[in-house]
């Protein structure tokens, strides 16, 4: 059985005593959990990616604890004269394990096209991180029936880019780009369809691939429709956005994987 995953991407939010506040709630929260449930409570992976410049703040503040940390994007550059980038390695001194990659803000804001996210995606995984791989249509493309097409071609990108091995530790997260941010949320249902489409699209290239690899919804998921999200069996968990800013909300999102 997949263990669930919870990430929280915090974006471009946040300061040095943000960071410690959040962290140090969400410690309390998933320790008072933890002595509750009296060990009979599923196992749910946690994870935070805070920004770039907090990541040292945010290691020092999880040090003790079973929170993991990523990062929101990565180089696909080994180290030199790439001035404001930041490479793997960099990451992995910083104690991160997981990193986001294709995240449709980078595609959309940032230019970051199909195979630039597969040479991240390679480089990560190579680097020993555990990657995250973004995948989602817009509003036009899901109105013009075309999402299938879409997110097969993004991890089409990637899976020949980057070995298979590669994604022995991956992850992949849906995100539907019309309901980010948006306050809209695919059902339950939609989710799902999308996401054991990805899994058959994974399956393709292998099936030992497909049934242990996680993947995440992320469409505006919040304490008040994640269980019935997580309920569905081709979903393994959420990536957060607003929702993990605010300790009680990601908690509860938590409590409900």
């Amino acid at each position: 059985m997949r263990t669930p995953l919870i990430a929280g991407n915090w974006k471009m939010n946040g300061s040095f005593e943000d960071t410690n506040v959040l962290l140090a709630s969400i410690e309390d929260g998933l320790e008072r959990r933890a002595e509750a449930a009296e060990g009979k409570a599923r196992k749910v992976d946690v994870l935070v990616c805070p920004p770039f410049v907090y990541l040292e703040t945010a290691a020092r503040a999880i040090e003790d604890s079973d929170i993991a940390l990523g990062a929101q994007s990565v180089s696909a550059e080994k180290p030199g004269a790439f001035t404001g980038e930041i490479c793997s390695h960099m990451l992995k001194d910083l104690t991160c394990s997981y990193v986001i990659v294709g995240h449709s803000e980078r595609r959309q804001l940032y230019g970051e096209t199909d195979t630039t996210v597969g040479k991240k995606f390679k480089a990560a995984a190579e680097a020993g991180l555990k990657p995250i791989l973004c995948v989602g249509e817009s509003l036009e493309e899901r109105e013009a029936g075309k999402a299938i097409d879409v997110i097969k071609r993004q991890i089409d990108a990637v899976m020949d880019i980057a070995c298979e091995k590669c994604f022995e530790n991956a992850v992949i997260a849906y995100e539907p780009v019309w309901a980010i941010g948006t306050g809209e949320t695919a059902t339950p249902e939609q989710a799902q369809e999308i996401h054991a489409e990805i899994r058959q699209m994974i399956a393709a290239r292998s099936g030992k691939i497909a049934k242990k690899i996680r993947i995440l919804y992320g469409g505006s998921v919040k304490p008040a429709n994640a269980a019935d999200i997580f309920a569905m069996e081709d979903i393994d968990g959420g990536l957060i956005g607003g929702a993990s800013l605010k300790a009680e909300d990601f908690l509860a999102i938590i409590d409900a994987a």
